[in-house]
């Protein structure tokens, strides 16, 4: 049996928890190459794991960004500004020195459900 080791996003408490979003194109399973189209990517399948969990990025409440360099922060900055609402949530921004698979960017967000 090939069971996995987390989920994408769980319901509890009025919220949806998302786990890390990554910039992979699921139709092709590949990434971009820059930070700035990952971040994106990972933007756009945040709004879809949120949607499928009965949830919008209207609703979001919370994300936490984890980002390879700090040089594409600007870049990544104006991407994630393109697809917050108003307000925007709030954001912890986490420089990490490394990603899985050589990544650079992902994202994991708390959401109002419903």
């Amino acid at each position: 049996m090939n069971k996995s080791a987390y989920s994408r996003a769980v319901v509890s408490g009025g919220l949806v928890f998302c786990s890390a979003t990554l910039g992979i194109d699921p139709a092709t399973g590949n990434a971009p190459e820059s930070a700035a189209d990952q971040a994106e990517q990972a933007l756009v399948n945040l709004a879809g794991v949120l949607s499928e969990s009965g949830s919008s990025m209207r609703q979001l409440v919370k994300t936490t960004i984890y980002y390879v360099s700090t040089r594409d922060f600007a870049a990544i900055n104006e991407v994630y500004a393109r697809h917050m609402p108003d307000p925007p949530p709030a954001r912890s921004a986490v420089p990490c020195s490394a990603l899985t698979d050589g990544l650079l960017f992902s994202i994991d967000a708390i959401a109002a459900a419903g």
